[in-house]
Formats: C-alpha cells, structure tokens, sequence
C-alpha cells in the first residue's frame, strides 16, 4: 500500500530519527490496512510545545509524550486525492528521557510513540481497560514487525 506520512520538526533532528518515525508510522498503517492513500503528518517538537497543545486541547498544563490529533472525515471529492488522517505531535525531549529511564535507545521510543498516535488517528483508544487491551495487542503487533517487541509504553506519563 501507498501511505504518505510527512515527518516536519521544529528544531533540527537526524534524518535517521526522521526517517524511523516515518517507517513506524507506516508499518502501522499497513499493519491496520489503512486505505491505499492514507496520509498524515508527524511533528516532531520539544516539551514546551507539547505542553502548550496540551493545555489548550486537552486542558492539562503539562508537557506529554504524543499528542494524536485525528482529522475527521475523508477529504471530499476525487478519488485521487489522498484521505488524510490527522497529526500526531511527539515530544523529542520527553521521548528520549522515557527511553533513558526504561533502558532502550531514543529513536525506539519515538517509534512506539509514532505507532501508538497511529493507532489513535487510526480509532483506537486506551481510556478503559478492555479498549486498552485491544490497542496494546495492535501495536505489540507492529512493533514486533519493527523489530521493537521489548519497547512498552510508558503507563505512568502516557495519555493520549
């Protein structure tokens, strides 16, 4: 399948970290056979910024990990063009301390983070026990296709 997953930043990554986020956020859309066409942007940022969407979408005044932000309904019109998804804001910073604390490198937490803000744009959620089952299993899947089946999401700082 064709997916377009557009990873921007607002500071200066590496094109690996860059480019991981982008293969995980694919592997999940072809893991969840996502619609041939589906596309979405990754925003790869820093805690103040996170912090800042968090507040005024969600009204909690901290910094997170990875905010999903789904788009709704399909574009409308031809069947060419592409049906976008949403975006999905990750906290550099945040995610490279997670990564720190549980043991593994940066760039496997940024790709837990982007498979699991897929998976929101893509309809899962996590806000009670059974929903959360579903969704960890689905992303387990994905990150064992990623080579990533040790990466857990962190419980603690984890929210949307």
């Amino acid at each position: 399948m064709a997916y377009t997953v557009d990873v921007q930043s607002t500071r200066r990554y590496s094109t690996s970290m860059m480019r991981a986020v982008a293969v995980a956020a694919n592997q999940a859309l072809a893991c969840e056979n996502a619609s041939e066409g589906a596309a979405l942007t990754v925003l790869l940022t820093d805690d103040a910024y996170l912090q800042e969407l968090n507040r005024h979408y969600r009204g909690e005044d901290r910094a997170t990990d990875v905010l999903s932000f789904p788009a709704g309904e399909p574009m409308p019109g031809s069947e060419d063009l592409l049906e976008y998804l949403g975006d999905i804001a990750i906290s550099v910073p945040f995610a490279e301390k997670q990564a720190a604390t549980k043991g593994h490198a940066a760039e496997a937490e940024l790709q837990l983070l982007a498979v699991h803000g897929v998976l929101h744009l893509l309809g899962y959620d996590h806000s009670d026990p059974d929903e959360k089952a579903v969704m960890w299993q689905a992303q387990a899947v994905v990150l064992g296709k990623l080579d990533l089946e040790n990466i857990q999401p962190s419980e603690d700082e984890h929210d949307d």
